[in-house]
């Protein structure tokens, strides 16, 4: 019997597979072969070891604590669902997402994509489905071949780069309209639901907003955006990069996650009562992210550079506060008809992997439901002002999340113990680069 992976191959003319996996970064990790060496029922094998891989390609010194030492391989399985044509490779190529187990079909409950499914599961259980929307912001850059150099934005159509900075405007993104035709076209081909489009308050920094849907599909949705972003930027000669602050002088660039539940059984949203007031459950599912927000912001701030976004009187949250329609907020409650109650969690950033950011966004709520949490009031005016209640540091969101352990029972010891380990491995080494602001101030003057 034919599958519907291979029927799909087999309707597209398709000579080449990209089977791929995210890794803790968000990379898409995997094999490419010929179409018809795709092993979709014996499932396809890479080492252990793929999660613990830093993003400068290093691993941590010792991973006895997180992987078997015998470094064994993970079977990768094919998810039909996820099988969709690379429209810019040059022959015709599929990408199919992969889940990770081991050989006695056991989960690997360290691959990030497992992570989220388990978060999922924990709401079915109890007859409760999320519903979530992501927003992902990114620059243009000029190509950078130095990185010793600050970045640029890049030329348009007109010859000239931006200015200075054109919050929403029609113009400066026509500037780049022959890429966003590509972007969308890339979209389309690929099932990726783009809602809006928008010039966000940087120099060429632009916004996309995903469809709100299934958890798992937007995170497959948000992690195949990014590389299509880079591929289509890349034809067109300019960079597209979603590091939270590519810029010193610039706002950041987030990834908002909308998130709310429906009850399995009647499709109704359990944030609104029959009469279309608030419910319980919606002031404690905020109530979870305030208190565990700042247990998991290493997975919405998973890099060093993460933390550059998060300052005061810039567009990012630098507390747990939240509000009706308040945009200083960490988490803000959008005007909305009860039907469509939700919260937005605006502390994560561009560079967080989508599997992680989503999964944690939801297991914060979950928690605060299941504990009844009940929130602060909410705040009407300038979150800004008021004192930092996140993590300032990639090592201190590290060291709270080891340290929660409702958390940790509900993301995985594994899972926490791998994710932790890669990024330690990553702060270290970034701790020996020796940057120009220090040769600047402190080479003759202390």
């Amino acid at each position: 019997m034919t599958s519907d992976i291979q029927s799909f191959f087999r309707d597209h003319g398709i000579s080449e597979v990209e089977a791929i996996i995210p890794d803790m970064a968000g990379i898409a990790r995997g094999k490419i072969m010929p179409a018809e060496k795709f092993a979709e029922d014996a499932g396809m094998r890479l080492p252990e070891s793929v999660f613990l891989q830093t993003v400068t390609g290093d691993y941590p010194v010792n991973t006895n604590d997180a992987i078997d030492p015998a470094e064994i391989d993970i079977v990768l399985k094919a998810d039909a669902k996820t099988v969709r044509r690379v429209p810019w490779a040059a022959e015709p190529t599929a990408q199919v997402i992969h889940d990770c187990f081991y050989s006695d079909g056991r989960r690997v409950t360290m691959a990030p994509r497992n992570v989220l499914r388990s978060v999922l599961e924990l709401y079915a259980q109890r007859g409760w489905e999320p519903v979530v929307a992501p927003e992902l912001e990114f620059y243009l850059v000029e190509p950078n071949l130095d990185a010793d150099y600050p970045l640029k934005p890049p030329v348009g159509r007109s010859g000239r780069a931006e200015p200075g900075r054109q919050s929403y405007s029609i113009a400066a993104v026509n500037e780049f309209d022959p890429l966003f035709d590509d972007i969308y076209q890339f979209c389309e081909d690929q099932d990726i639901e783009i809602d809006t489009l928008i010039h966000e308050d940087g120099p060429a920094q632009m916004e996309i907003n995903l469809l709100h849907g299934n958890p798992l599909d937007l995170a497959d949705q948000a992690f195949l955006f990014k590389r299509t972003a880079r591929e289509a930027a890349l034809r067109h000669k300019i960079y597209a990069t979603f590091m939270a602050k590519p810029h010193a002088k610039e706002p950041g660039s987030a990834m908002h996650i909308h998130q709310s539940v429906v009850d399995k059984k009647t499709g109704q949203n359990i944030f609104s009562r029959p009469d279309g007031t608030p419910s319980q459950l919606f002031f404690s599912h905020i109530a979870g992210l305030q208190k565990y927000l700042p247990a998991t912001m290493s997975l919405f701030c998973p890099n060093v550079n993460s933390y550059r976004r998060l300052t005061r009187f810039q567009t990012a949250p630098i507390n747990t506060q939240w509000g009706y329609d308040n945009r200083t907020a960490g988490l803000r409650v959008p005007i909305s008809p009860p039907a469509a109650r939700r919260v937005e969690n605006r502390c994560g950033g561009a560079d967080s992997n989508p599997y992680l950011a989503i999964a944690a966004s939801l297991a914060c709520g979950y928690l605060g439901m299941v504990e009844g949490l009940q929130p602060t009031d909410p705040i009407s005016g300038s979150a800004h002002e008021l004192p930092f209640g996140l993590p300032r540091t990639l090592d201190e969101s590290l060291r709270e999340m080891r340290g929660c352990e409702p958390m940790v029972g509900l993301l995985g010891e594994a899972f926490v113990t791998a994710f932790a380990m890669v990024k330690e491995a990553e702060y270290e080494t970034f701790l020996q680069v020796i940057s120009s602001w220090e040769r600047e101030h402190l080479l003759l003057n202390v």
